[in-house]
């Protein structure tokens, strides 16, 4: 480069390698509003920081803070496939924040990371848009995170995305599982749908069956149920700790390994659980996924979360009380069976 070329400003830009930082800020710009919708007391200063600053909400005697990382895996790319991209932000929220009520923790405040090739403003002004609805629903504050623009390193139109949350619980309200006992009820969450796994074995059966994402799954279209975002469980469970504190004896967010995995991360030794399938029915998506693939009912219940997005254990005597509370606050809810003795030759899981 000659001295020429620098002094008449022909030389190389950040914009000439692929990143546009006008589009950045343009993108700030954009999610402002609905960022400062998720604001609580606690959060200090605004957007554009190079850190957040929060403080401990007041009420609290002793409070532990509870953390936890998640994204919302290949369920991305069936959001290009169908170029809907305001509600995998509400995925990637409730992935995280669903992990934080499991252990009684309010949700406090959440940061994304959002990294793509180009950056196009529309797409992830929608994403982050869904990230900020979600955070409203959750009552966390959206605080910051991060763009990230790398030309070359991801293909047209792709980008990933993931989350980090923080919450706050009483010390001695935490939930670990030690309280549970044989004999507690297993009360089930419905779930909107798969929510945000097994998506790579969905993604097989749509490439294999060559479906059509505009044909109809019970009330909606296939694309839509396969995309309907995770539930948030956070207000209804907070309601249902406050009005029965003592009788929730634990709780199982139902993720990847489903019922059969993730229920013994929060039971104690000695103790197993009983599943009686019959008495929930599943979204119609479900039958979709299990005909197209000829899948077998025990890869279903260990890959997805068969129509139940949490499992809250709870005394037998206060099952009907906080199932009311929580039916009251929106969730659809069924006694799907109860803890048992474990048995030396016996699954932890039992699912009939």
């Amino acid at each position: 480069m000659s001295a020429d070329d620098t002094e008449t400003g022909s030389g190389l830009t950040y914009r000439d390698a692929g990143v546009d930082i006008d589009a950045g800020n343009d993108l700030v710009d954009r999610i402002r509003p609905a960022v400062d919708r998720t604001r609580r007391p606690e959060v200090r200063g605004g957007l554009g920081g190079f850190g957040a600053l929060v403080d401990l909400p007041a009420g609290y005697r002793d409070p532990v803070l509870v953390a936890g990382t998640d994204g919302v895996g290949t369920k991305l790319d069936l959001a290009e496939r169908l170029g809907r991209h305001d509600t995998i932000g509400r995925d990637l929220v409730a992935m995280c924040v669903n992990d934080l009520i499991v252990q009684g923790a309010e949700p406090l405040f959440f940061l994304d990371y959002y990294a793509t090739g180009k950056l196009e403003v529309d797409t992830a002004g929608d994403v982050v848009t869904g990230i900020a609805a979600g955070c409203e629903e959750a009552g966390c504050a959206l605080v910051g995170g991060e763009t990230a623009e790398m030309p070359g390193f991801y293909e047209a139109g792709r980008y990933d995305l993931a989350g980090f949350c923080v919450g706050v619980a009483e010390r001695d309200r935490l939930l670990d599982g030690t309280s549970c006992r044989a004999g507690d009820i297993l009360l089930g969450l419905a779930s909107s749908g798969p929510h945000s796994n097994g998506y790579s074995l969905i993604r097989r059966l749509l490439d294999t069956t060559a479906a059509d994402l505009d044909a109809p799954c019970g009330e909606t279209t296939l694309g839509e149920a396969l995309l309907a975002p995770t539930r948030i469980y956070v207000r209804p469970l907070l309601e249902a700790l406050s009005a029965h504190p003592g009788a929730i004896h634990a709780l199982a967010h139902i993720t990847g390994g489903g019922l059969p995995e993730n229920l013994p991360r929060v039971l104690p030794d000695g103790l197993a659980a009983r599943v009686e399938s019959e008495r929930w029915q599943a979204p119609p998506v479900f039958d979709w996924i299990r005909e197209s693939g000829r899948i077998d009912p025990a890869e279903m219940f260990r890959t997805f979360n068969y129509g139940i997005g949490m499992v809250v254990a709870v005394a037998a005597d206060e099952a009907e009380a906080v199932a009311a509370t929580l039916r009251e606050a929106g969730e659809t809810v069924t006694a799907i069976g109860e803890l048992t003795a474990a048995g030396e030759d016996k699954p932890r899981v039992t699912i009939t």
